[in-house]
């Protein structure tokens, strides 16, 4: 049986294959301006929203057998997104993220058949300690993404650096708003800096079966 991307004509996307090669030669990717500014307007809107609206819950350590809340470890609140109930910004989000995960499916054969993602909102003096995104019980996560949505004048000096812990140097990665983070779930430690002002991001990952 012919597979159904058989009957979908192949055309390479340039910004897909410089992710594909950056995990290839790094284990992890970084995308400037990977929604544009209006998108993340829209999607920053959608998160204060649901955030006023109190359906926020904290963080919490561990999947959903082993689920527990340490401050000592995090301090983010996060709302999940149910894909099959969502607005108009959210829909651009997941259009995006699916055409990113069935180009990779398709160029890397990396069996991609599932997702999850939330918003996530660190408020101040929050962090999230040095950590791998994998459970003991479960290691379906393969590539965590990060989208942030701070706001346009975001500096440098309100914290919330994403750190990835490389074989040598240390990536910093400052969460300007419309940049993408992509890494190996599995394979790099990271960390979330302590933040002076409140931090907005959706976080989530590509999962196999």
């Amino acid at each position: 049986m012919n597979s159904l991307f058989d009957a979908i004509p192949f055309v390479e996307n340039p910004l897909y294959e410089r992710i594909v090669s950056d995990i290839s030669l790094q284990k992890y990717s970084i995308v400037d301006g990977f929604f544009s500014e209006d998108e993340v307007i829209a999607l920053r809107h959608s998160l204060l929203l649901k955030y006023e609206e109190d359906t926020f819950k904290k963080s919490a350590i561990g999947n959903k057998t082993n689920e527990l809340v340490k401050k000592a470890v995090r301090g983010d609140i996060i709302l999940w997104i149910d894909e099959q109930v969502i607005n108009t910004a959210e829909q651009v989000f997941f259009t995006k993220i699916n055409d990113l995960k069935d180009y990779l499916n398709r160029t890397c054969f990396l069996g991609i058949n599932q997702k999850e993602f939330h918003y996530a909102i660190y408020p101040k003096s929050t962090y999230y300690k040095r950590h791998l995104d994998t459970f003991q019980n479960d290691d379906r996560r393969k590539l965590s993404v990060v989208c942030y949505l701070n706001s346009e004048d975001w500096q440098p000096e309100n914290g919330g650096e994403l750190v990835l812990y490389l074989d040598g140097e240390d990536k910093v990665i400052y969460p300007f708003p419309g940049k993408v983070v992509i890494f190996e779930s599995q394979i790099l430690e990271h960390e979330v800096k302590p933040v002076n002002t409140q931090r907005l991001s959706i976080t989530g990952w590509l999962k196999t079966r």
